[in-house]
Parts: structure tokens; C-alpha cells; sequence
């Protein structure tokens, strides 16, 4: 059955508040606010707003309530992620992988094609087994600047593929929510479905390699 709701039409403009906030509270129309802060003026007026719609302040804080346990599931499930994934990709530069990377790359004659495969590869691995996109993502992400201007590259010719794989390994990893609801919903296994989504998986992180070599400058 559809989900029921009596709120008003006009809500559906609410969850767009922070980033219209941005727009206008970017420090040249009027005091730049961070996005964390729009979002919490942007649960305060939401609440004033069902206030002086229902008139009941228990409805408004039941209501309250479903956003902070929301909060906090979006923290266990990607916060904590990303901080473990940042300390991963922190771990490999303490202990030298990064150095050997380059030395390694260097010594191929093709640096820059052997540093964005070992990224490309690093991120997908992540990714399947995090669940989560953003957080391979943005662990690594601040280790290709430091690779490209060591090595003289585009930081862009690094950090595409680690963008577009990243996204592509959560429909290969068992743990990842999209997977977990659509293996639910079809009544099957997440790992079945991870096989089935295999090959045109791989072929696509392939594309997206094969289209950075020749379309991206280095």
C-alpha cells in the first residue's frame, strides 16, 4: 500500500531548504551560513511550521523524533564508513604506499596510467566491501591531488574513474543498502543478485578506464 500522509503539498519545498539556503546565505547576499547550520534551521522552521499547522507540539516532537533516529542511522551507516576509510587511506600513505606507488609507476614508463588503475582498483575493492560509494570515494579521493602534482598529471585524469567505480562497486557489494532492499523486495539472495550484477559491472568499470585513457588528459 502507498504511504498515507496528510501534509500539505507545499512541503515537498522543505528538504530543498538547505541548498536554496546556499545560495542565499553565501556570504554576499547575506552571512554565509555552513550547510550543517542551514540544515538545523531548516528542521527548526520545518517544526515551526507543523506547529501552526496541527496545533499539537506532541506531533511536532514524534515527528522530531523520526528526523534525529534518521540522523543517526545516516551516521552509523555512512559516517562511521567514511571515517574508517579515511583512516585506511591515511594508513597506506604512513606506511609508504604511496611512495612505492609512484616509484613503481615511474619505473613502468607509464606512471600516470598505473597510478589511476591502482586508484580505480583500490576504490572498487572498498566500495564492494563497504556498501558504500561515498565512502571509498572520498576516503582516496584526497590522495590523487597529492599523486598528480607529484608526478606533474591532471588530478582529473585520477580522480574520474575513482568517482564513476566508486558508485559502480555498490551495485556489487552484498552489504550495500540498494542491494539489500532489492534482494529483499525480490525474495532472493544478495549474493545472486551481486552474480548476476557481475558482468555488466566489471564491463563497466572497464568502459569508464578505457574512456579516461582516451578522452581525459592527463
Amino acid at each position: 500500500t502507498a504511504l498515507q500522509s496528510d501534509a500539505p503539498l507545499g512541503y515537498f519545498i522543505l528538504p530543498f531548504l538547505p541548498i536554496i539556503g546556499l545560495f542565499i546565505f553565501d556570504g554576499a547576499v547575506a552571512e554565509k551560513v555552513e550547510l550543517g547550520g542551514l540544515v538545523v534551521l531548516t528542521i527548526f522552521i520545518t517544526a515551526l511550521l507543523e506547529f501552526a499547522r496541527t496545533k499539537k507540539a506532541t506531533k511536532v516532537y514524534e515527528g522530531l523524533e523520526v528526523c534525529y533516529r534518521g540522523m543517526a542511522e545516516g551516521f552509523s551507516a555512512v559516517v562511521v564508513l567514511l571515517v574508517a576509510a579515511g583512516i585506511f587511506a591515511h594508513g597506506l600513505e604512513s606506511i609508504g604506499f604511496v611512495k612505492a606507488l609512484i616509484e613503481s609507476a615511474q619505473s613502468t614508463g607509464a606512471a600516470a596510467n598505473v597510478v589511476m588503475l591502482a586508484l580505480v582498483i583500490i576504490t572498487l575493492i572498498v566500495a564492494i566491501a563497504a556498501g558504500s560509494g561515498n565512502a571509498a570515494f572520498f576516503a582516496f579521493v584526497e590522495l590523487a591531488p597529492k599523486l598528480a602534482g607529484q608526478m606533474g598529471i591532471n588530478p582529473a585524469y585520477l580522480i574520474a574513474p575513482m568517482m564513476q567505480v566508486s558508485n559502480t562497486g555498490r551495485s556489487l557489494s552484498p552489504v550495500s543498502g540498494v542491494m539489500v532492499a532489492v534482494s529483499g523486495a525480490a525474495k532472493i539472495s544478495p549474493l545472486l543478485l551481486v552474480k548476476r550484477n557481475s558482468v555488466p559491472g566489471l564491463v563497466a568499470v572497464l568502459v569508464v578506464v578505457v574512456y579516461t585513457m582516451m578522452f581525459i588528459p592527463k
